[in-house]
């Protein structure tokens, strides 16, 4: 059994507990005239659909691919991760825009970026994320340590 089969007969089981999940879900707010709740179950079905797919699709239709997976590409891809994982920890406590800022401007140096570069492009797509989300599409982020001067 390839990695690939097995993972994707993983996904599809948590593709179908979440659809499990979805389907008692309740919103507190109605604010949709369907409800909330046939979202995640079309998009979990289209998820579980396609994992089994390529769990148990015939092996004529495979070919083996080689990754490159080197030492240096596992590495960033580890920091990648756990770029990922205090970008989590520090988003309430810091605020959107200072954890976007360093999430984005460690990601730009894994991927070899220009130092200079890479922070500019952070501050900027934080600030402009920011913007999109919070002022125009009025999806409230947290502030963190700019509540003071913002809010």
């Amino acid at each position: 059994m390839t990695m690939e089969r097995l993972f994707s007969g993983l996904m599809a089981l948590v593709s179908l507990f979440l659809i499990y999940l979805a389907i008692g879900y309740v919103a507190p707010i109605a604010y949709d005239p369907i409800d909330p709740r046939p979202y995640p179950i079309l998009i979990f079905s289209l998820l579980a659909l396609g994992a089994l797919v390529v769990a148990f699709r015939p092996a004529s239709f495979t070919k083996p691919i080689e990754l490159g997976l080197t030492k240096p590409i596992i590495r960033n891809l580890v920091l990648c991760a756990l770029a990922l994982l205090v970008y989590g920890l520090i988003f309430e406590v810091l605020g959107f825009i200072f954890a976007t800022i360093l999430m984005s401007f460690a990601v730009g140096l894994l991927f070899a970026g220009n130092p200079l570069k890479s922070f500019i492009f952070s501050v900027l797509i934080s600030i402009g994320l920011y913007v999109l989300f919070d002022i125009l599409l009025d999806v409230k982020l947290p502030l963190g340590l700019l509540s003071g001067i913002i809010g």
